[in-house]
């Protein structure tokens, strides 16, 4: 197999992190792929034509995208404890946290392009919306931060911790923790993970 791969893409983290929960990260090749809203990767249209990341590529050609599908298929592959639970009660709450992170990770990526707009351009209710938005998140999961750390780590855990690392990647000089040490605790735990250290971001490749 092989995934079109970012060093700085949260959602291709997503996959990279359940690669190594899985013990399968040996078995994909990484194919360094560039995307931009405003420039279609032409490469990586051919496998995926919304050019976005990630995209896995089987054996036999087929290409899957985008994380919660990779992620899911990837469960399929392993044999131990299965991050998409088989439980409906425990994978409906996977699969709301997986939306919950997701969609913080949205958010987040949409307030810095709009943060990276020239200063005359930028639109002063969106950037208020998103902000609005991402505290109200971070206050939610704070709430629920109990619940994270007692239930078996899932595909939930990983979108959730994933979405408040890239918070720290790219707005740390608006920190999130700050009245929250529950959701902090808990982040601090996830950080840790074997998976998440060998995963970290960065702007170099």
């Amino acid at each position: 197999m092989k995934l079109h791969w970012s060093p700085r893409s949260p959602f291709v983290r997503k996959v990279m992190i359940v690669l190594h929960e899985t013990g399968q990260a040996d078995t994909v090749s990484l194919i360094r792929s560039v995307v931009a809203m405003h420039a279609p990767n032409r490469a990586l249209m051919h496998d995926n034509p919304l050019s976005k990341l990630p995209t896995l590529v089987l054996d036999d050609g087929t290409a899957l995208f985008d994380s919660p599908v990779i992620c899911e298929y990837l469960d399929t592959l392993q044999d131990g404890e299965k991050l998409f639970p088989r439980d409906a009660g425990r994978r409906f709450e996977a699969l709301r946290w997986q939306a919950f992170g997701d969609g913080v990770l949205d958010l987040l990526v949409l307030w810095r392009n709009e943060l990276n707009r020239l200063s005359e351009a930028r639109s002063a209710p969106h950037l208020a919306a998103f902000e609005e938005k991402a505290e109200a998140s971070f206050d939610r999961l704070d709430r629920e931060a109990a619940r994270l750390r007692s239930a078996p780590f899932c595909i939930g855990h990983v979108a959730v911790g994933c979405a408040l690392s890239y918070a720290d990647f790219r707005f740390p000089e608006r920190p999130w923790r700050g009245a929250r040490p529950a959701l902090a605790a808990w982040h601090g735990e996830f950080a840790a993970r074997p998976s998440v250290r060998a995963t970290e971001p960065n702007d170099d490749g």
